[in-house]
């Protein structure tokens, strides 16, 4: 056999790796997102995709029409995922602080992890576009959840615990963000945020169960001067709706 065809153990297989569709696709926005977070949207080209993942440029628009398909097919993924790990966070919490420590938790640490890739996505408008809606859709829905427990946890109405739940969602970004800004770990940022968290929500119980109790007490003193009056034969002066 001649030298130059001759092959040995060390000799890497330029053989293509036969991978379902599925598997393919996922290795591509694999790709896709190291080059985005290493090098910028530049150089997430069709044919350097195909070049790092070891196929054909033809085999990824295959896949994927074009680039804006591609990333917003990324971005798509990397909200799929977070989505799904925090349902299975909620699904194993057994409690509600242990609840509010889970979901804190995991967000930071994806953030933390994924947070410099989802931004540069969202950025994108032509990427982002598409997605706004459901992203919206679904943090509503988030917050409506945790706003149902909130009301039912701390006897707050609805419409306190779900401002209240809206501003803890966006304690919960500024911790990420400090994070992605310092030198602390993942852990001390959510000790940090949970603390902050619950003790705002007791907080606000205590200031509300404070206040029902004065509008129940001034309730009660109008009745006994009301019926006082009565009894005295004196006419009670009704409040003027003007």
């Amino acid at each position: 056999m001649p030298p130059a065809a001759r092959v040995t153990a060390s000799t890497p297989s330029r053989r293509r790796q036969r991978l379902a569709p599925e598997a393919r696709a996922g290795q591509i926005l694999d790709v896709a997102a190291r080059l985005l977070m290493d090098e910028g949207f530049t150089e997430v080209s069709m044919e350097r995709l195909g070049r790092e993942a070891g196929i054909s440029k033809a085999l990824v628009y295959n896949y994927f029409p074009n680039r804006n398909d591609l990333l917003r097919a990324l971005l798509e993924r990397e909200m799929g995922l977070m989505r799904a790990s925090q349902a299975a966070q909620v699904k194993a919490s057994e409690s509600f602080e242990d609840l509010v420590y889970r979901t804190t938790r995991l967000y930071i640490e994806n953030m933390h992890q994924r947070g410099a890739l989802l931004r540069k996505l969202w950025a994108e408008p032509a990427v982002a576009r598409s997605l706004t809606d459901e992203h919206l859709s679904g943090r509503d829905h988030a917050m409506r959840y945790l706003a149902r427990r909130v009301a039912k946890q701390y006897g707050l109405p609805q419409d306190v615990a779900l401002p209240a739940v809206d501003m803890q969602m966006a304690m919960t970004e500024a911790a990420a963000q400090h994070l992605s800004q310092s030198h602390d770990d993942v852990d001390f940022a959510t000790e940090i945020c949970v603390t902050l968290l619950l003790g705002g929500l007791d907080a606000l119980a205590r200031q509300h169960a404070k206040a029902r109790a004065t509008a129940a007490k001034v309730a009660k003193g109008a009745k006994g001067v009301k019926a006082v009056a009565v009894a005295a034969g004196t006419p009670v002066k009704r409040a003027s709706k003007g």
